[in-house]
């Protein structure tokens, strides 16, 4: 018998189960807390939820219990992926030797205007924060510049050209 699939897992197209996660130390910190929350406090209220509808009775009519074991299975799964997560984490160091990599903080000229973007991991991406994927066309581009350089990143729109003023260690500690 074979199991059914979610659709996310069909539409799933490679293998990122032995993939590197990039985290800063922030990043990691946050996941070790959501962790921590939800084993230390949430897991034991639905086992507690679970127990007391196990003593309702007949488990197909009992709407408690279904729920509650929907909302276990939920909270197991995310458990499940976070310590997924963690197992395959490098932590960003930050430092800088001059280049532009991941971890380090730019200085972009955009026409005019200098905006500031921090390369991070796919994961903490954030462009309103100015937080960057190393994946990102932008981020691409920027890896292993220097300050000075002139960076072309073609998009749907057009064609941007930015100008790399600085290249900095960004202070994650």
């Amino acid at each position: 018998m074979q199991l059914p699939k979610r659709r996310s897992q069909t539409l799933k197209q490679r293998d990122d189960s032995e993939d590197t996660v990039f985290l800063t130390p922030e990043g990691i910190r946050r996941l070790k807390d959501t962790l921590r929350y939800l084993e230390k406090e949430e897991r034991p209220k639905i086992v507690e939820d679970l127990s007391f509808a196990l003593t309702l009775g007949d488990f197909s009519e009992n709407a408690e219990y279904q729920d509650a074991k929907a909302r276990m299975a939920r909270i197991d799964g995310r458990i499940f992926s976070i310590k997924d997560r963690l197992r395959r984490t490098s932590e960003i160091d930050g430092t800088s030797d001059g280049h532009a990599h991941l971890g380090s903080t730019v200085v972009l000229d955009i026409g005019g205007k200098k905006k500031t973007y921090q390369i991070v991991g796919p994961q903490e991406t954030n462009p309103a924060q100015g937080r960057i994927s190393h994946l990102s066309p932008l981020g691409q581009a920027l890896l292993g510049q220097r300050a000075g350089d002139i960076i072309r990143v073609k998009t749907d729109a057009g064609e941007n050209t930015y100008t790399l003023v600085e290249v900095r260690a960004s202070a994650f500690r």
